[in-house]
């Protein structure tokens, strides 16, 4: 199939795909309008958008190999969209935990934050998203440089890490380690991906 008639290139491509990633959200919100979010809303709130944080995460990992392996360029046009998906989530998540577990209150998320490595965890991931998510324009990346923008977007490898190391370390509490070794299993293999795509890559003489 040619590129001009690849369906990733249709216009109405990444309006679907915005709101395919909105859904999760609507459906939160339904369920909590609803009184369907089970016995502890809040805490139902807080780990879902957790999750959909690391599932955008993945997602936005996996553009990249799939463009290269399956020969489909136009696919590295969602990859920002997603990528902002996964900060919209994730902020959400943060949001989420300092007002329904910790009622906003500065000095209670701090030293929450403090005394509980998992949360200190996912709250170090979430400001390395946020560096990302601001250099993501493209005024941020004229400003930057190609080579500077590309250093600093390297720090979604530690994303992963601390994303899945809190996820892993707040299920493990309560011994639930099947998703965690699902989402482990996913980005190692990204992960393992991008490193034998860079050793394979032929060097130059």
């Amino acid at each position: 199939m040619g590129a001009r008639t690849s369906p990733w290139l249709h216009p109405a491509a990444k309006p679907l795909l915005f709101l395919l990633c909105l859904l999760p959200l609507a459906g939160l919100v339904w369920g909590a309008v609803h009184e369907q979010l089970g016995a502890n809303p809040a805490e139902h709130l807080i780990r879902s958008l957790g999750d959909w944080s690391l599932r955008a995460l993945c997602l936005t990992l996996a553009i990249t190999p799939l463009r290269v392996q399956l020969r489909l360029p136009a696919l590295a046009r969602f990859r920002r969209m997603l990528g902002l998906f996964t900060f919209f989530y994730a902020s959400l998540h943060l949001l989420a935990y300092a007002w329904l577990d910790m009622g906003l209150e500065p000095g209670e998320i701090v030293r929450d934050i403090a005394k509980r490595p998992f949360i200190l965890v996912g709250f170090l991931a979430w400001t390395l998203l946020l560096p990302l998510a601001l250099s993501s324009f493209n005024r941020a990346i004229k400003a930057l440089g190609a080579r500077r923008w590309q250093l600093l977007h390297k720090a979604v490898y530690a994303i992963a890490a601390l994303g899945l190391l809190h996820f892993f370390w707040m299920r493990a509490g309560k011994n639930h380690f099947g998703e965690p070794l699902i989402y482990s299993a996913v980005l190692g293999l990204l992960m393992a991906w991008r490193l034998w795509h860079r050793l394979s890559k032929p060097r130059p003489r």
